[in-house]
This record gives structure tokens, sequence and C-alpha cells, in this order.
């Protein structure tokens, strides 16, 4: 029987970081229109807990390790609803032929290891002084890693890697044409830092795509 067969399965730990994601939002939906907390609850949670750029520099933190934790917090955050349901749609799309091929323990280190190459892209590549929040920065790094074993598979199996570099201007056209439609409001540099540290981790991972049991 081959690794293919746990194709369809979503581990217990991806719903709990399902979770993780979606009660932060309702709970900031619920202040929004006023079913509980205050209005004011969505602006301090990306306070405390949005990646904000100067805290890199000379800006005070609300507490003393939030420069170093934001670094995480800022993928379990997000700018509404539909902001959420994009994003929890496509890690529940990913989450199960990705663990088919590597596994859930790398994958949890793979997501983790996104979350963290999202928000270095976003501290090397911008200049903006409103927070960055989302676990996009984390779903790029899962397509780069798809696209980085897909890549070591063709190489190795002498086929061609053009329909990468397809797929990789697409989601370069689809950036563009967001960040366009929003103002300029796409933290694309987040989605380049998390589909860089995704394709590089990739390569120290096994596939388990074509093995037998």
């Amino acid at each position: 029987m081959t690794a293919l067969a746990g194709r369809g399965r979503i581990p217990g730990a991806v719903w709990a970081i399902f979770a993780l994601s979606v009660l932060p939002e309702l709970v900031l939906l619920g202040a929004d229109f006023g079913l509980w907390g205050r209005p004011w609850w969505r602006s301090v949670a990306y306070e405390y807990a949005g990646f904000w750029v100067g805290l890199l520099g000379n800006w005070r933190p609300n507490y003393p390790l939030q420069p170093v934790l934001m670094f995480a917090s800022y993928g379990f955050l997000h700018a509404g609803l539909w902001h959420l349901a994009i994003n929890m749609t496509t890690l529940l799309a990913l989450t199960p032929p990705l663990v088919a091929r590597i596994g859930t323990g790398r994958f949890l280190a793979l997501y983790g290891v996104s979350v963290l190459g999202g928000a270095f892209g976003f501290a090397a590549l911008s200049r903006a002084s409103a927070p960055m929040v989302g676990a996009s920065g984390a779903l790029f790094g899962l397509v780069g890693a798809f696209m980085s074993l897909d890549f070591r598979q063709r190489i190795a199996g002498g086929r061609p890697v053009g329909p990468l570099a397809g797929t990789a201007a697409a989601l370069v056209l689809g950036n563009a044409l967001i960040w366009w439609m929003t103002g300029g409001r796409l933290a694309w540099e987040t989605h380049l830092g998390g589909f860089l540290a995704g394709w590089v981790a990739a390569l120290a991972l096994p596939d388990h795509e074509t093995d037998d049991a």
C-alpha cells in the first residue's frame, strides 16, 4: 500500500492551528458588531499581537517580549472574515496532500518555519507603519514546499521544470493584481518570505509521494 492512502486526512494538530486562527477572529468580529466586549478590541489585538516593523527599530514595545513573540503571533490574527475564510480554506486544501508526502510532524515544523519566514520577509522588505497580520505567509510556505518537492522530483526523473515556472509566474501576477486592487495593502513581503522559507525547508525533507510500504 502506498503512502498516498493518507491523502484525505487532516491531523488533529492542524485542526488546532485552524482553531487558534478562527477563535480570535470570531471574538473580534463579535466585538466589532457589539455582541460582546468593546469595538476597540480589534485594535488592541493588533497592537499587542500584530507584526510591527517599527518594534525592530526604536519603537517602544507594549511588553518586553513583544518584538520576539510577534514573529509568531501575527500568523493567528486576521483582518476580517473574508481574510480568515480564504486563508483557512487554503490551509485545509493544502494539508492532506502535503501531510501524505512529508508526515504530520514535518508538516507542523514546515508551517512554523514558514510563519517565521513570512515575518522575516516583512521585516526585511517592508517599511510599513501599520501592523501585518494573517496566516498567508505560512500558506505561501506550504506552496513553496510543494513546488520544491515537485522540482526535486522533476530533476531526479529528468522531466521538464517549465510548468513550475508557469506556477511561479501565476503567483507573482496574482499577488501583483491583489496588491493593485487593495491599494497596496497586500503584505507581499510576507508571502515572499514564507514561500522562500518553505522552498528551502523542503530541500531537507523526505518525499514519500512514491514510497511503497
